[in-house]
């Protein structure tokens, strides 16, 4: 994966990140996905995103540079991976929310659970990092250069296949078309509006 594929504002980058294929090397093994789901989040102009009142400990990750991985805990419960785009300065992030497993599908099984099928492996945010193994260890990886945790190009995903629609689960801003998803893709996530969600202005 080119750097210069992710200088770009989130909502640039997300859709073309469709298709990638995130690796996770642990002690355990290999595990390899294909990304089918993305979200797109950018800084102060986002009320939705975590950089929306500015730098904190917590995202410093996602103002910069380029090609590095923003890990957080959502609800205390599940660990989301986020590739921070954009130019160094500046919050931008696209979150992970799906993809297809291609490498390692049995240790990821196990992570997940026996009796969960191939496409709920990596269905969701959560998910997917469970299924890779990816942790708060993993946040500020330089997914360009890191041994660990590599973002490499897949194959090439047709235009016609991609398709945008609002966000999942978000109260504000939630109907930006900021979700870009394969069209047909059994593992992408189904649409959830926030109970907490009320009309804005699209994006």
């Amino acid at each position: 994966m080119n750097v210069d594929l992710l200088a770009h504002p989130a909502e640039e980058v997300a859709p073309k990140l469709l298709g990638s294929v995130l690796t996770c090397k642990t002690p355990e093994g290999t595990v390899s996905i294909a990304i089918t789901e993305t979200e797109a989040y950018s800084g102060a102009a986002d009320p939705a995103s975590h950089a929306y009142r500015g730098r904190t400990p917590r995202n410093a990750v996602m103002f910069g540079p380029a090609g590095h991985l923003y890990v957080y805990r959502s609800h205390g419960l599940h660990w989301c991976a986020n590739v921070v785009t954009g130019t160094d300065g500046t919050a931008s992030a696209v979150l992970i929310r799906a993809g297809r497993v291609i490498e390692g599908e049995n240790l990821a099984r196990r992570r997940r659970g026996e009796r969960v099928d191939s496409p709920r492996l990596a269905r969701g945010p959560g998910n997917f990092c469970q299924a890779l193994g990816i942790t708060g260890e993993h946040n500020g990886a330089d997914l360009l250069t890191d041994t660990s945790v590599v973002l490499a190009e897949g194959e090439p995903v047709p235009a016609t296949l991609i398709q945008a629609g609002p966000r999942v689960g978000v109260s504000k801003a939630h109907d930006w078309q900021h979700r870009f998803y394969l069209a047909g893709e059994p593992t992408v996530s189904s649409y959830r509006l926030s109970p907490r969600a009320k009309p804005t202005s699209g994006a």
